[in-house]
């Protein structure tokens, strides 16, 4: 068993090297699918929210990462794993992860077929990886300045999304179930773009504006956003930025909070430019629909 495990975990680890060529960020997976190392502040007793600040391994996707050396650490500090995650949402595809789950009672390729009729949008030739189970993962890239969140069942019941946050267990990853595979014909295809009618369904519409929070609560909240900001590693600067410029336009925050976040992207390396224009695209996001009132 040990020497199968090995031979599994050597083979994991080729092929997330594999997908860090194509630059897509990895992380090593156990057996059940989950990721292999576990969290450095399980045993905390009043553990604060961190994603890798602390410079240990196993924060989950915000592990990930295209630089060789760094996967050879991971795998070397998880050698059960059978397999290797792909973090969504990063540079340079901004991964779009489409489950076609097989367990639910309604046919998720006819649920999708059906919405691309009645919306008017084509599922573009792109990467489809084939599960033990029989479903199968279409990727698409999203756009770098528009974070898709993770849904199950919210598109079309056995559709679930992956998006920022999430992950997708990579091809010739080995689990409980069996071998997760690339369908033939679509190895090395590059992720397709996202309709633009396909992207407006996975986003959520704008969160509706509640009460003002407390100056006190407000400053709490603004730090936050800002120190979310100033976390950001390489791959990631632009879609944190988003995220916090949407939560503090949903907040009502936003443009003080403006000055704040943009020296906060520049001191990650954007240009002032960039960020100008990722927290403007929050704005566009999160306004109100002119029939609210």
């Amino acid at each position: 068993m040990a020497t199968t495990d090995r031979r599994a975990t050597t083979l994991a680890l080729a092929h997330a090297l594999s997908a860090a060529e194509r630059g897509l960020a990895v992380i090593p997976l156990s057996r059940t699918k989950l990721p292999a190392l576990r969290s450095p502040h399980r045993d905390d007793p009043d553990p604060l929210p961190c994603h890798g600040e602390c410079g240990r391994f196993g924060h989950g996707v915000y592990d990930a990462s295209t630089e060789p050396r760094r996967i050879r650490e991971l795998f070397a500090a998880a050698p059960w794993a059978t397999g290797y995650g792909i973090a969504c949402g990063l540079h340079p595809h901004h991964l779009i992860g489409v489950d076609l789950d097989t367990k639910s009672d309604t046919d998720s390729s006819t649920a999708l077929r059906e919405l691309a009729l009645r919306h008017l949008f084509t599922i573009p030739d792109t990467v489809v990886v084939l599960t033990p189970s029989g479903g199968r993962h279409l990727w698409l890239s999203g756009p770098p300045d528009v974070v898709v969140p993770n849904s199950a069942g919210r598109l079309a019941p056995g559709i679930d999304i992956r998006g920022a946050g999430g992950y997708l267990v990579g091809p010739g990853s080995r689990t409980e179930h069996g071998v997760y595979e690339t369908a033939p014909g679509t190895a090395r295809l590059a992720p397709a773009a996202c309709p633009p009618e396909l992207l407006r369904l996975l986003l959520p519409p704008p969160a509706p504006r509640t009460h003002h929070p407390t100056p006190s609560a407000t400053d709490r909240q603004g730090q936050g956003l800002v120190q979310f900001v100033l976390a950001a590693h390489e791959g990631q600067r632009n879609t944190r930025l988003f995220w916090a410029a949407c939560r503090a336009y949903e907040n009502g925050i936003g443009p003080q909070l403006i000055t704040p976040l943009v020296q906060a992207a520049v001191r990650t390396g954007l240009t002032e430019r960039e960020a100008r224009s990722t927290i403007a695209s929050a704005a566009r996001m999160t306004a109100p629909s002119p029939r609210q009132h």
